[in-house]
């Protein structure tokens, strides 16, 4: 790690993170969980919501895939997504449903002058529930081009991270450019 440059757990802990909060409502595997915690710390994301029946730490599932970003990354449960969804609103962020859905867009065109935004991410199998959807500011949704109409929930994650946590490393960049 020392080769790599990477920081340990006390420098993660005190690092300024990205504005972005995952929220998994109703996930089902534990190893999607583990890998969305990994795939969070390496983007320096605030935090995890973890709603209704998603597994959580400490769990050996979990841990597998997280390797060891459960010490990293914040978390918090939620019995209701719906619960951490008024939480982000009360903390001024900015909330998007990753789905398919009539009027959604690419990752990398988000734009947003809040604070925050919020990921909300659904079960494997039904999605993001649609009274979930309704609470949101619009829906995110990854351009697919092949015959599969859908992307396993830690990979779209990992995607939808990448470029919207691009999208604030840039706008910071610009801002400290600025002087702002």
């Amino acid at each position: 790690m020392d080769e790599l440059g990477r920081m340990s757990v006390d420098e993660f802990r005190l690092a300024k993170k990205t504005r972005i909060v995952v929220v998994l409502d109703n996930l089902r595997s534990a190893h999607n969980v583990g890998s969305i915690f990994r795939t969070a710390d390496a983007f320096l994301i605030e935090a995890i919501y973890l709603c209704g029946y998603t597994p959580r730490p400490p769990h050996r599932e979990i841990q597998k895939t997280a390797l060891g970003a459960t010490e990293t990354v914040q978390w918090k449960h939620f019995d209701q997504a719906s619960d951490a969804v008024a939480d982000l609103r009360e903390q001024g962020f900015a909330v998007y449903a990753v789905e398919q859905a009539n009027g959604s867009f690419s990752p990398e065109n988000l734009r947003t002058t809040l604070p925050g935004v919020a990921l909300i991410f659904g079960n494997e199998v039904e999605g993001v529930d649609s009274n979930l959807i309704e609470l949101s500011d619009g829906c995110i949704e990854i351009p697919q081009y092949g015959t599969k109409h859908s992307l396993n929930v830690s990979v779209a994650a990992g995607i939808v991270l990448y470029e919207v946590s691009k999208a604030f490393r840039g706008a910071a960049a610009a801002a400290h450019h600025s002087g702002s």
